[in-house]
């Protein structure tokens, strides 16, 4: 059974259909990449798996439940296995590193200060940030704010975890260590993961699978092997002839 089971998903914004029955299973432990072109639904759906967005028509079950028609309240527990980077890394401008990794484990877990201190300096070593939990984010290169971002996240050790764009607005060094550390957070933690990207090269590189959504629904999935030689018309097109002999030649 998948970790997460999501069918027939509709989401519309006034006469606008973003998703149209939208399929996708999600497996635990592996890394599921969703691509698309802009505006095709992938940070939607996302949402709408987290309960940050109702949806208008479909299920989405998570372990065997169905948590779309939650309430609040119980999205709260829900969200307690699931842990989220957003795009814009959405870090609290006014705590310092310590309390924003903190923040999750104050929420949503009963641990002690020192239970908690030890945790964040933990957490912020696995990102490789160690020791910086008094700088304010403002101090903070974008690169060292993903992480930071990563790191509360993950402090709080959840089952799932939703990156959005993790390697956005950043260089391709930055790029490649955000990779790296995803990787490694798989590996250490051993969570399952769900990305969301426009880097097709870092798809590439992280994902057990691809799913590409077009006109509101999973066009394709597979691992990126397959995806390359795939010869359906809509992923040929969306990989494109030159990217596609990137994608080989890395």
């Amino acid at each position: 059974m998948a970790l997460f089971e999501v069918r027939g998903l509709r989401k519309a914004f006034g006469r606008h259909v973003v998703l149209d029955g939208l399929d996708i299973d999600i497996f635990a432990g592996e890394i599921v990449t969703i691509i698309g072109e802009s505006g095709s639904g992938k940070s939607i759906l996302l949402k709408a798996m987290m309960g940050l967005l109702d949806i208008d028509e479909g299920t989405i079950r998570f372990d065997g439940a169905d948590v779309a028609g939650q309430t609040e309240q119980e999205w709260t527990q829900t969200r307690r296995r699931i842990g989220m980077l957003f795009q814009e890394s959405a870090l609290f401008d006014s705590l310092d590193v310590y309390e924003n990794v903190a923040y999750a484990l104050r929420v949503q877990t009963t641990r002690t200060e020192e239970e908690i201190a030890t945790r964040v300096s933990e957490t912020l070593a696995l990102v490789g940030l160690p020791g910086i939990e008094t700088m304010a984010p403002s101090d903070l290169s974008g690169g060292m704010r993903k992480r930071v971002a990563l790191a509360r996240a993950v402090a709080v050790r959840p089952e799932v975890v939703f990156y959005d764009e993790p390697a956005e607005g950043l260089d391709p060094i930055n790029v490649t260590r955000v990779n790296r550390l995803l990787l490694g957070l798989q590996k250490t933690l051993q969570v399952t993961s769900v990305v969301v990207t426009h880097n097709l090269k870092a798809a590439f590189a992280i994902s057990d699978r691809l799913a590409l959504i077009h006109d509101g629904a999973v066009a394709a999935t597979a691992a990126p092997d397959a995806f390359l030689e795939s010869s359906n018309p809509v992923v040929r097109e969306f990989i494109g002839d030159r990217m596609r002999r990137v994608l080989r030649a890395s």
